[in-house]
């Protein structure tokens, strides 16, 4: 079987910045590949074209095209081009890719094509409140409605998927895995203690300014935790301005001081910022099923969340760490306070917390039902 994933994004240096997408199909390609399955990956819209092969996968970063017309369509049908080209070179079987603005909409490719739903555009749109580009919403309709199967990374991304878009198809529900290796408990003298973490990009719907209301009711009880944030700061939409100057507005004077920042870090250098927490907190509104929750539970830090939708899947509540509306600030401080100050407590739901993910999310785990359904596929194909 030869399996080939279409991606904006991927975490390899000649590719540039990736968030969770690009880890996903990471950790899915070599769990493939170690199962005896050929793997190709397709990058598109990079600065320059590339051909390579990486631990037994195959890349092809495709360089983005300019066009002085229509080039929503004619970028779309140059990328169908050359992964045809592909196919027929390379024997690929199936062609994966994600909902993020429809990239797939209007492509006749020469192998079944998966949509696996990691969220698109108007799935965050419509979790924020936001207003909405048409034509983003209409290549994402057109992408779904003219994909042989779907995927979802959680239940709740495909329910929401499938009532905004009025999809009739099934959806398929395989969560995100994780290479359970890459992260891995630590010895606790790693640990800092009063240190609680955020990492993740620094945006609005990540919870970032509900963070910063928290924090000054977690420093108003004890001066001496340290907020650490790590992430790439974006301009806010709504107010055209960083979204970390915003949060830095949002704080008290007691509590500016105890706020440190760190910005992008690479993918595996996250680990020793998660190993010197002693408590994880994610107050997201808008998530499909994020990787930083698990590669923080992987670690056995306790988690404090937000309890919409996706996190049901994630997290135990009371087991795992909290899960709570990030608007109730009191009660989300008082879920990271408790945790603080009952160590004891902490270390049996970071247990927990990597229990549920070798149980749940295990690349190994996760990787088995990927290849039962792509053998379904097939089967229906050929």
């Amino acid at each position: 079987m030869h399996i080939a994933f279409l991606t904006p994004e991927y975490p390899h240096a000649k590719f540039g910045p990736s968030a969770g997408l690009g880890t996903s199909i990471k950790n899915l390609a070599y769990s493939l590949k170690e199962n005896d399955i050929t793997v190709t990956v397709f990058v598109h819209s990079q600065e320059s074209a590339s051909v390579f092969k990486l631990d037994g996968i195959s890349f092809i970063g495709i360089q983005q095209k300019k066009y002085p017309v229509l080039g929503w369509y004619l970028h779309r049908k140059y990328l169908q081009n050359r992964i045809n080209e592909a196919i027929k070179d390379k024997k690929i079987d199936l062609i994966e890719a994600p909902d993020w603005t429809g990239i797939t909409a209007f492509m006749k490719l020469h192998a079944p094509l998966i949509l696996r739903i990691h969220g698109s555009d108007t799935y965050f749109c419509h979790l924020e409140g936001r207003h909405q580009k048409l034509k983003n919403r209409f290549f994402e309709r057109t992408a779904l409605k003219s994909a042989d199967k779907l995927i979802s990374v959680s239940d709740f991304a495909a329910k929401v998927t499938k009532r905004i878009f009025a999809l009739n198809a099934e959806i398929e529900v395989i969560p995100n895995g994780l290479a359970l290796d890459n992260f891995l408990p630590v010895d606790e003298v790693l640990v800092r203690k009063n240190r609680i973490l955020y990492f993740g990009t620094i945006i609005r719907k990540k919870g970032v300014l509900e963070l910063a209301e928290i924090f000054n009711l977690i420093i108003e009880k004890n001066s001496n935790i340290e907020l650490l944030i790590i992430g790439k700061d974006v301009v806010d939409k709504l107010e055209n301005t960083s979204t970390l100057e915003l949060f830095k507005n949002k704080l008290t004077v007691k509590a500016k001081p105890a706020v440190k920042f760190v910005s992008e870090v690479p993918y595996m250098g996250i680990k020793k910022y998660i190993a010197s927490a002693e408590v994880v907190v994610l107050p997201s509104f808008a998530e499909a099923l994020p990787m930083t929750w698990l590669e923080a539970m992987a670690m056995e830090k306790p988690l404090v969340t937000s309890n919409i939708g996706w996190a049901q899947e994630v997290m135990q509540d009371e087991v795992t760490g909290y899960t709570v509306s990030p608007y109730e600030h009191r009660k989300f401080a008082n879920g990271i306070l408790y945790l603080i100050n009952n160590p004891e407590k902490a270390a049996e739901m970071g247990k927990a917390a990597r229990q549920r993910v070798e149980k749940k999310f295990s690349a190994e785990v996760v990787v088995k039902k990927n290849i039962a359904f792509y053998k379904t596929v097939l089967g229906e194909e050929l």
